[in-house]
C-alpha cells in the first residue's frame, strides 16, 4: 500500500515491508495472516563508536529508535483500521520477554525477513543491505492484503566472520541462517545475554545492551562510512 509506505518514511521510517505472516503459528500472530515490518536506523555517528562494548550514547539512541517506531507502528495501525481492517502493533522492546529461552513469542526479525527487509545474520540480528544491523524494528499484525515483497529465506552472509570474530561471548558459531533453523543451531543465546549485561554494568548500566556485533558487520560498516 504505497500510501502507508510514503506515510511510514515521511514520519521517520528507513524501511517498510509488507509480509505474509502464514509460516507463523496462528496463535502467535492472534489470527492475523500479514504483518507491516518497519526499520528505523540508528545513528552512525553513535554505532562507529562502539568497539569494546555498549556506550550511554548507543543507550540512548536505542530509546529513541524504540520510542520512534512506537509512534511509527500506532500510525500505521491507526491507517489501517480507519481503513477497516484490524491492526495490532507488536511493541519493539520486551514485551513478553521469555528469561528462560532469550526470546519473545513475536519475532519482528521474522516479520522482516517475510517482508524481503534482510536475513538472519550469524550474530542473530537482522542484516539489510542498506543499513546492516544498524537498524531496530516493529511489526504491526492486520488482515490487510498489502503489496506482498517476497521473502528472504537464507542468510546473504557467505563466508564473513566479523561478528564471529568480535564478538566477545564467543555466542556466533559461524552457521549460515536459513529458514526453519532454531537460533542454537548457529548463535548461543544466553552467552550473548549473559556478556551484554556484564559490559553494560561496566558503563553502569543495569541493561543488557551491546552492540559490538552491529559496528562489526561490513554491510552495517557501509552504512557507517556513508553516514558520517
Amino acid at each position: 500500500m504505497e500510501e502507508l509506505n510514503n506515510i511510514l518514511i515521511s514520519r521517520g521510517a528507513s524501511l517498510v515491508g509488507f509480509a505474509d505472516l502464514a509460516p507463523v503459528p496462528e496463535t502467535i500472530r492472534e489470527g492475523l495472516p500479514y504483518g507491516v515490518s518497519i526499520a528505523v536506523t540508528l545513528d552512525p555517528k553513535i554505532i562507529k563508536h562502539i568497539t569494546d562494548g555498549p556506550t550511554m550514547e548507543y543507550f540512548a539512541e536505542y530509546a529513541r529508535a524504540n520510542k520512534l517506531l512506537s509512534k511509527l507502528g500506532d500510525t500505521a495501525a491507526r491507517f489501517l483500521r480507519g481503513r477497516g481492517f484490524h491492526a495490532r502493533m507488536v511493541e519493539p522492546t520486551t514485551e513478553g520477554y521469555n528469561r528462560e529461552s532469550n526470546s519473545v513469542p513475536f519475532q519482528h526479525k521474522t516479520a522482516a525477513t517475510r517482508a524481503g527487509l534482510g536475513w538472519i545474520g550469524k550474530c542473530a540480528l537482522l542484516v539489510t543491505r542498506k543499513y546492516g544491523s544498524a537498524i531496530r524494528l516493529i511489526t504491526v499484525l492486520t488482515d490487510a492484503r498489502l503489496h506482498l515483497h517476497n521473502p528472504i529465506e537464507s542468510s546473504e552472509c557467505g563466508e564473513c566472520i566479523e561478528c564471529v570474530a568480535q564478538c566477545p561471548a564467543g555466542a556466533p558459531t559461524g552457521r549460515e541462517w536459513r529458514v526453519g533453523m532454531e537460533r542454537e543451531e548457529f548463535f548461543h543465546a544466553e552467552s550473548c545475554r549473559s556478556k551484554a549485561k556484564e559490559l553494560s554494568g561496566k558503563i553502569g548500566l543495569n541493561k543488557t545492551i551491546c552492540g559490538i556485533c552491529i559496528a562489526a558487520c561490513p554491510w552495517t560498516q557501509g552504512f557507517l562510512r556513508g553516514g558520517t
